[in-house]
């Protein structure tokens, strides 16, 4: 049995993996602003109230973890903010809420957890292919996509600077998945892939992927976008 924490459990992809995780026999620690009443009602799901662009929030997490788990064995930066609009129109406010949760949100919650991580974590981060330098990019994403390869650069640093403590750094480069963020992103389209598949996929990526995988970049996609 592992002690998973996920972020962004609200919705899509974030709360199948909680549901999975947590049908499987794991503990899962679910973050989220909005806490869905089936995970609250789930013996193995523990969930809190945490706006990930707001640092204060995060000491929720740390009182969590230091009384209750003592360790944990995984994160999913799975949390994501998104806006979709001309670059001309875009706002110092925009570029900042998007980078408070897709980038600050993940390197602050990564600090506060590591002491809680032991040899054999693995630290998963849910990024996407408007992240990957060289890929098909899309008007109207440049908060969004340039938030995505950042996180990108910070798992491999991150990798480096703990590979002899024994946590592993890894990232997934989502292709199109059929969430409500892809139909923000890109109404009307239909994508090959649902929540519950891409769930399943991170799921099995999270328990064994770092067996294989440390400081690398996945990029987990059959179409454009």
């Amino acid at each position: 049995m592992k002690k998973i924490i996920i972020t962004g459990t609200s919705r899509g992809i974030g709360y199948e993996l909680a549901l999975q995780f947590a049908t499987a026999g794991h503990q899962v620690l679910a973050l989220s602003r909005k806490i869905p009443q089936t995970l609250l009602e789930h013996p193995n799901i523990s969930c809190l109230s945490v706006d990930l662009s707001t640092e204060s929030d995060l000491y929720k997490i740390t009182d969590f973890l230091e009384h209750t788990w003592k360790k944990a064995d995984a994160i999913i930066h799975n949390a994501g903010a998104l806006i979709n609009k001309p670059f001309a129109t875009l706002t110092q406010k925009d570029f900042d809420w998007v980078y408070r949760v897709n980038v600050f949100g993940v390197a602050n919650l990564t600090r506060i957890a590591l002491p809680y991580l032991q040899r054999g974590s693995h630290v998963v981060t849910i990024s996407s292919m408007g992240g990957i330098q060289g890929s098909l990019k899309f008007a109207g994403l440049a908060a969004y996509s340039s938030s995505k390869g950042a996180v990108i650069t910070l798992s491999e640093l991150l990798a480096e600077e703990y590979k002899e403590e024994g946590i592993a750094f890894n990232v997934l480069a989502l292709g199109a998945v059929q969430t409500e963020m892809l139909e923000e992103a890109f109404p009307g389209y239909q994508a090959p892939l649902s929540a519950i598949e891409m769930a399943q996929y991170i799921f099995d990526f999270t328990l064994t992927g770092n067996k294989y995988y440390n400081g690398k970049v996945l990029q987990v996609t059959t179409s454009n976008p």
